[in-house]
């Protein structure tokens, strides 16, 4: 088969969510389909019972489309053209998240009725792909926010909060939990009965070094629920990364072994995917993936990798240490483990005239998603 392509084991990243959503009973499962919306696997999910969040309108008629009731459905883009919330509302769709008074004017106006949330700013200190401050607003104005929510005919259910994806630290939900909390408080004492926390999504996966356990991440939140709360609230969550990523294996041909110089240096190992055809979370040497090639076992020693197109940037590892075999030759595949997620859905449409990445799917066997 040409390369690149994206190998997705449907199988896998459902039990991937039906382990996810066992650790966590309490609170829906909302997939971020950002993360791979993949046709098969979105409606796999359905079938064993997901929910999703989705961030546009096509992300609606994805879910749909794959067989989710629209009350399933979590529009959490705090950034919606007003068209795009009226065609998510006149599909069906109720949930809605906000985090400026600007978007709960178009949500009053477009979706009247809904449930909104609003989104508060969290530290994503420990992520290895932090969130910056684009999305959320501090919870003194969050407070107000929802006071202007409720006294223009829409039902605010809580607050929502994200601390970054690939999140390692599982103490990081805390504080969020704890300003939920006391925004809670602030508004009962106005009458406003806020009822949901959303925890959203950051749980990690096993790249080159292994994690902790998603059940320890859920530990970690509910004593923080349980230490913050008096009453405690409904949760959910919004995982993206945890389903998908541990799914997906993209395979890669290497295109050029070579040196800068007659000095000792690292090879050059050129890829024929990088940067611009999927692997945009190597910016910083951020996510590091878990490479295999067909000489595994023999003698390795230092490469710089890089993707295939004419610009500079598309370098993926320099700084940090990456080993292969001396016996790596063009033509050989390397196979890039972890790649479910934030891949396909980031490769460019053609840069340089390279194709994006293209995924194939291992299909479910037996109707193990029913199960």
């Amino acid at each position: 088969m040409d390369t690149p392509y994206l190998l997705v084991d449907i199988a896998a990243a459902v039990a991937q969510y039906r382990r996810i959503a066992a650790a966590f009973p309490d609170a829906p499962v909302y997939y971020a389909v950002k993360a791979n919306p993949e046709p098969t696997l979105l409606i796999e999910l359905v079938k064993a019972g997901c929910h999703f969040d989705v961030a546009s309108r096509a992300e609606v008629d994805m879910g749909l489309e794959a067989g989710a009731p629209p009350a399933t459905l979590s529009f959490g883009n705090t950034i919606k053209k007003a068209e795009d919330i009226a065609y998510a509302y006149g599909k069906g769709v109720r949930t809605f998240a906000f985090d400026s008074l600007g978007e709960l004017e178009k949500l009053a106006e477009h979706a009247p009725g809904a449930t909104v949330i609003c989104r508060v700013l969290a530290s994503s200190k420990g992520a290895r792909w932090p969130l910056s401050r684009k999305f959320g607003c501090a919870p003194e104005m969050a407070v107000d926010l929802i006071r202007w929510a409720a006294a223009h005919g829409l039902d605010p259910a809580g607050v929502c909060f994200h601390v970054g994806s690939q999140q390692l630290d599982p103490g990081r939900w805390e504080p969020s939990i704890a300003e939920a909390a006391a925004i809670f408080a602030r508004l009962a004492a106005d009458g406003i009965a806020l009822r949901l926390v959303n925890c959203g999504g950051g749980f990690p996966v096993d790249y080159q070094t292994e994690v902790a356990p998603i059940e320890k991440y859920a530990a970690a939140i509910d004593a923080a629920v349980s230490a913050h709360f008096a009453t405690r609230p409904a949760l959910m969550i919004e995982p993206g990364r945890y389903i998908a990523a541990p799914a997906g294996v993209l395979h890669t041909e290497v295109v050029l072994v070579s040196r800068k110089s007659y000095a000792d240096e690292p090879r050059w190992v050129y890829l024929d995917v990088g940067r611009f055809g999927g692997l945009a979370e190597t910016e910083d040497e951020a996510i590091q993936y878990r490479l295999t090639t067909p000489h595994d076992g023999a003698v390795t020693a230092p490469v710089v990798l890089a993707g295939p197109t004419c610009d500079s940037v598309d370098i993926l590892y320099q700084n940090v240490n990456y080993e292969l075999p001396l016996a790596l030759r063009p033509g050989d595949i390397v196979q890039i483990h972890g790649t479910g997620a934030y891949t396909a859905t980031y490769a460019s449409v053609g840069f340089n005239g390279f194709p994006p990445l293209r995924t194939v799917c291992l299909p479910m066997v037996g109707g193990d998603a029913d199960r």
